[in-house]
């Protein structure tokens, strides 16, 4: 799909996409291109949601669980050398 800019730069969504995605976005820019990223009406509940399983777990069994995977991550390194 493309689009254009009208004279003034405005970019116009069509109706579908906005409706999929909704009507705020982040503008990233790279070195070649742009991207659109869709900004939740609500941020929190979206971050809450991606979060899922860890709402419920504590901070040291994050922690537990990093350090478990780094040493795993080290024993691996050590053992191809």
């Amino acid at each position: 799909m493309s689009a254009e800019t009208d004279r003034q730069g405005r970019l116009y969504i069509p109706k579908k996409i906005r409706e999929k995605y909704g009507q705020k976005y982040h503008i990233v820019m790279y070195e070649d291109r742009i991207e659109l990223i869709p900004v939740a009406d609500d941020p929190l509940a979206a971050v809450r949601e991606a979060a899922g399983e860890l709402r419920d777990t504590s901070i040291e069994e994050i922690q537990e669980d990093i350090e478990a995977e780094a040493k795993d991550e080290a024993e691996e390194v050590g053992g191809d050398r």
